[in-house]
């Protein structure tokens, strides 16, 4: 049986960017703590979440669930993220609640209607589109991996864009999404404390998993260019 919104508490993680980012959610509060971290997810995290159940007098087996952002983003930052995630569900005994990092966006975001792109490197975006409703977001569009002058034809108007990828290639997706139909946002990025917020949602409807099925979301599977790429 799941608690009460005012006593359940989620511990929720984000590594899918450069970002390292906790939050943790009870009494229908959340407290976060965020930080550039490059490539150290793995020395910061552990140690992030630690002083964030010492500071609100909790202690791992206290926890009800765990959320992390599941992607897509790094594969590094992802591969982190969900070990660790399944390391603590494992020894609080808790459910795990994948969260998928473009709807974090979406979520952070403010807009009724958001398409999301970030960047994904290696000359490509992950691109997805969500609206909101009285339940929480309806994908429009799931996460896929594009070209930045290749997107998917957003239906009708009045999108809100957020995400790196509009900031990364700012000609190539406003020429194919007009002024008209999407109006960007920058400084948008995924949080802890939003995918705390939304794992809150999606384990009340039902989609808390064992730790054992908690996988990332890659939608790529490949890492680097080759060399004639490259070159």
């Amino acid at each position: 049986m799941i608690p009460s919104s005012q006593s359940l508490k989620i511990l929720a993680i984000e590594t899918s960017t450069d970002l390292c980012s906790v939050a943790l959610r009870f009494g229908g509060q959340t407290v976060s703590s965020d930080t550039l971290a490059g490539q150290k997810h793995s020395e910061l995290l552990l140690p992030m979440v630690h002083q964030l159940l010492d500071a609100a007098f909790l202690q791992v087996g206290d926890l009800d669930a765990v959320a992390f952002g599941a992607g897509p983003g790094s594969f590094t930052g992802l591969r982190i993220g969900c070990g660790v995630v399944q390391g603590l569900a494992f020894a609080a005994d808790c459910p795990v609640v994948p969260v998928g990092s473009l709807e974090a966006i979406a979520q952070a975001s403010g807009g009724q209607r958001v398409v999301v792109c970030t960047d994904a490197r290696m000359g490509q975006i992950y691109h997805g589109a969500y609206e909101r409703n009285t339940e929480g977001w309806t994908v429009v569009q799931p996460p896929s991996l594009c070209d930045p002058d290749r997107l998917p034809e957003l239906p009708g108007a009045g999108w809100l864009g957020c995400g790196s990828g509009f900031e990364r290639y700012p000609e190539g997706l406003v020429a194919q999404y007009q002024p008209e139909q999407v109006t960007v946002k920058t400084g948008i990025v995924t949080r802890a404390s939003d995918i705390a917020w939304l794992g809150e949602q999606y384990l009340y409807a039902g989609h808390g998993v064992s730790c054992m099925e908690a996988v990332p979301v890659y939608v790529r599977d490949k890492v680097a260019l080759t060399m004639k790429e490259q070159r």
